[in-house]
């Protein structure tokens, strides 16, 4: 299993690695698939968010399906920590799934049902003009970030391989990447999908009329 640490404005040292690495090691305890661990820190630079300006993301990627988590908090220590118990209780989901096939509620919104928070909040592009609009990420798993124009709005993008799934399954991947929201192609009718969280153990659908060919 391969271990790897980067870190995003902010230097790994080799107290911060060997720390990662040791606890990272544990997860082949939960599944002995897993191939490697990818652990990004992250620095905020904004003096607002110093209560938040350590980020950890922990990324598991084996012959299942990929896991991740992360947390934030003003030490990259403690924000390892709490992303690293976020990740256990998903990597024993994970494995205890047969076991246990939790039920979902899914709900199907209407045209005039209100938006789900996660398009909610976000921004309204429309004025933007064309040329400002960026680039999309060609390489899997990479992310890749862009400024629109002379705003200081920065887009984060990620390409991520597409596989068709069922709603179950779908809601199973969101589950285990700690996301709102899950974006997939549905098996059966070849749309494009995204599962949300509602409230309590209920969870909604949103298709796109168009197929995936």
């Amino acid at each position: 299993m391969d271990i790897t640490v980067v870190g995003r404005n902010a230097e790994i040292s080799s107290r911060l690695r060997d720390y990662v690495e040791e606890k990272a090691a544990k997860v082949e305890q939960f599944d002995p698939r897993v191939q490697r661990v990818e652990v990004e820190i992250t620095h905020e630079r904004n003096p607002r968010q110093a209560d938040t300006a350590e980020r950890a993301e922990i990324t598991v990627v084996s012959k299942g399906p990929v896991i991740r988590a992360e947390a934030s908090s003003s030490d990259r220590f403690a924000a390892f920590d709490i992303a690293m118990g976020k990740l256990t209780e998903r990597l024993r989901r994970a494995r205890d799934r047969k076991k246990n096939h939790r039920r979902y509620v899914v709900d199907v919104p209407a045209p005039t049902q209100e938006v789900p928070a996660a398009e909610a909040e976000l921004p309204d592009t429309d004025d933007l003009p064309i040329e400002d609009s960026p680039s999309a990420p060609t390489e899997p798993g990479v992310a890749v970030e862009s400024q629109l124009g002379d705003s200081p709005v920065v887009v984060r993008q990620k390409l991520h391989e597409a596989v068709p799934m069922t709603v179950d399954e779908a809601l199973y991947q969101m589950e285990l990447v700690g996301h709102p929201f899950y974006l997939f192609i549905e098996k059966s009718t070849k749309q494009p999908c995204a599962v949300y969280h509602r409230h309590g153990w209920t969870y909604g659908v949103i298709r796109l009329d168009a197929q995936v060919m």
